[in-house]
């Protein structure tokens, strides 16, 4: 009976760590379809927006001890550099991206009032698009090609959609080999 038991006590620690050891592949990220690569960190990364080409991430991340809106490309596997776009005394949130991820659109709010910003990655300057708008404001997309952004605001006293037009003579964010006018008849 005392063998009996002490193989029982062997299989059983066997079962054991055989467990524990499925489990830690199980939450390796290695193990997993995401990108190993700094895409994902220690910190709270939230938010996410795709690019319409599908090479860009956008993300809002608690990194550095602070918020901040991040770019991921995901052919380099690197964060992108967006100079003045996070700024200390500000708050980023829902981010929305463009065929390229030349437009950034999110919602920013250093005063306490939220605003919906447009960060040009060409230019490298932050516009605020809502300037003067009566009301608040949520949730922007962008359009693939950048020129128009939706958002919600609640200007009429309820949440309703708003679509800004930045014009016909802004710099669209086309996709390679994609035609400027379509030519449908």
């Amino acid at each position: 009976m005392n063998v009996w038991h002490r193989l029982l006590r062997r299989i059983g620690y066997l079962v054991g760590i055989i467990s524990l050891m499925v489990s830690l592949t199980a939450c390796d990220p290695s193990s997993s379809s995401l990108t190993a690569s700094p895409l994902n960190s220690a910190y709270t990364d939230e938010q996410p927006a795709i690019s319409g080409s599908g090479r860009y991430v956008s993300f809002v991340s608690n990194r550095e001890g602070r918020r901040q809106l991040l770019l991921y490309d995901l052919q380099e596997q690197a964060l992108v550099n967006l100079p003045r776009l996070n700024r200390r005394s500000t708050i980023a949130e829902s981010p929305s991206i463009s065929n390229n991820a030349r437009y950034i659109v999110y919602v920013t709010s250093d005063r306490g009032r939220p605003e919906i910003e447009l960060y040009d990655r060409i230019t490298q300057v932050p516009r605020v698009l809502t300037t003067g708008f009566r009301g608040w404001v949520r949730n922007p997309t962008i359009s693939p090609d950048g020129r128009y952004v939706a958002f919600e605001s609640d200007q009429r006293g309820q949440w309703d959609i708003q679509i800004f037009d930045r014009g016909a003579n802004v710099e669209l964010d086309l996709l390679e080999n994609q035609p400027l006018v379509d030519n449908q008849t």
